[in-house]
């Protein structure tokens, strides 16, 4: 899979968002409320419903990350559920970018992943199917202050128009915080842009990490419909 070269640009968009965070909406945590806007068995991690002032929503520790039927096979395929006609298909996601106010957000820690690795899971709770960038847009926070380190995605992709998540699928993209085990100051939340090719910034939440981490040289990874499979292409 691809990402067109006109994803870049979304990117560029994306190096303020750290600095536009504080001012955007809350988000839920397993640990506390958290004043800035914007974990699967063993997990821990935080939730937010992108969109307009989303509201702190806490849920207990160990309870795994939303999951819904159907779920679709993987970007730019046909996913389970068949047909149910045009607002149902993936090529009407190419046309219909997911909005901030029918997606949650979370961040869990998943058994089964290196201890630097989050993964980030989107559920469309829309009534039609929509599409996602390629990869959300990911910079981290400790304190509530930005730390201006944006997570990298992969490279010289490129692939259908959007990454479609058809009514209550959930979709997964894997963050790796400190891949190489570099030096790196330590971060308390992670800023989340779910769509940075069509939401503006104010629809990103920050979420608190329930285990901070070091961070350096972070990497996100693709949406993919397992958190293995968007793990993989980091």
């Amino acid at each position: 899979m691809r990402i067109p070269r006109s994803r870049s640009a979304a990117m560029v968009t994306f190096i303020g968002l750290t600095l536009a965070l504080s001012a955007c909406g809350g988000a839920g945590s397993t640990d506390r409320p958290i004043k800035a806007p914007t974990p699967a068995p063993g997990s821990s991690g935080g939730t937010a419903a992108a969109g307009a002032a989303p509201t702190a929503t806490p849920s207990g520790a160990g309870a795994p990350p939303a999951t819904a039927s159907p779920a679709p096979t993987g970007p730019g395929g046909k996913g389970a559920g068949g047909t149910g006609g045009a607002a149902t298909d993936d090529s009407y996601a190419y046309t219909h970018p997911c909005s901030a106010r029918n997606i949650t957000v979370k961040v869990t820690s998943q058994q089964g992943f290196p201890a630097t690795v989050r993964i980030i899971t989107v559920t469309n709770n829309g009534p039609t199917v929509c599409g996602l960038d390629f990869h959300p847009a990911v910079g981290f926070s400790a304190k509530d202050a930005a730390l201006g380190i944006q997570a990298t995605p992969p490279s010289g992709l490129g692939g259908a128009p959007a990454h479609p998540v058809r009514p209550g699928a959930t979709t997964y993209a894997a963050v790796d915080l400190n891949p190489s085990g570099g030096t790196g100051p330590v971060a308390d939340e992670i800023n989340i842009l779910a769509d940075p090719g069509h939401m503006p910034n104010a629809d990103a939440v920050s979420l608190p990490l329930a285990t901070p981490h070091s961070v350096a040289r972070p990497k996100v990874g693709l949406y993919h419909f397992t958190a293995r499979d968007s793990f993989n292409t980091l």
